[in-house]
């Protein structure tokens, strides 16, 4: 559980930086310029981190349905070789989705005025500002990412819907105990593939939400996992109570 959560946090590192730099920096300058490398850079980077950490989530889930509904094999089919061979695969379909969206945008005619109306290159309004019809396209970039958010999305709600299942048979009460262990991760899954799918699944210049959205998946949601995770972890609360006790105690 921690090694995959060691390299959520690698990925929301990677999230949570890949525009914000740049973004304050155009706040306080009145120049907003990006090159067209750094614009394709952007692109690689949210959607190489965004893929990656989609299905690390599904790994997760999968983490919390063997240590809930198999214990006793928990160690055995979690092995140190199977988390690194989970988070391969992770990196690896990210790695191939965020070529293929990088694909999409790299030859395409671009006649200007090239604004994005947004602090980063996202690829919905980068495709926009090509000159030619671009309707195509974009239905192969909303199938793309559509595809990895609601099936990434599915396979975890489908784990946790095992994991209440196989409770509820085996165990009184044994639901609402699976669900404060799975609580953390449910949240965390909500917070990040919901503003995804959303902006992804509708046009993306009809909703002014657009914006704050963006904001909040590639910056709050990457700041805010750490934290649930950390208030979530038992471990993590005791070691906080006895700091604090600790504090109490010297004053």
């Amino acid at each position: 559980m921690y090694f995959l959560l060691g390299n959520l946090s690698f990925l929301d590192m990677w999230l949570a930086s890949f525009a914000t730099p740049k973004m304050i920096r155009d706040f306080l300058s009145d120049k907003k310029i990006i090159s067209f490398g750094g614009c394709m850079f952007q692109i690689f980077l949210f959607h190489f981190s965004g893929g990656a950490e989609m299905v690390l989530l599904v790994s997760m889930a999968y983490d919390r349905y063997v240590a809930i509904c198999k214990p006793l094999h928990y160690m055995t089919m979690m092995s140190r070789h199977t988390c690194i061979k989970l988070v391969l695969i992770s990196w690896v379909i990210g790695f191939l989705h965020s070529i293929s969206q990088v694909a999409f945008t790299l030859n395409l005619p671009y006649c200007g005025p090239n604004e994005v109306d947004s602090f980063f290159c996202d690829l919905p309004l980068v495709i926009k500002l090509a000159c030619m019809d671009t309707y195509v396209l974009g239905i192969l970039m909303i199938s793309d990412s559509g595809l990895i958010s609601v099936s990434s999305f599915l396979l975890v709600m489908i784990s946790y819907i095992a994991i209440l299942l196989n409770v509820r048979k085996h165990a009184a009460g044994g639901v609402a105990k699976a669900l404060s262990t799975c609580s953390a991760h449910i949240m965390v899954v909500t917070l990040f593939f919901g503003p995804c799918i959303f902006i992804y699944l509708w046009p993306f210049s009809r909703f002014s939400v657009d914006k704050l959205l963006s904001v909040f998946y590639t910056i709050f949601t990457p700041l805010l996992n750490p934290l649930i995770y950390t208030l979530r972890n038992e471990e993590m609360k005791t070691a906080l109570k006895k700091l604090r006790n600790q504090v109490v105690t010297f004053h």
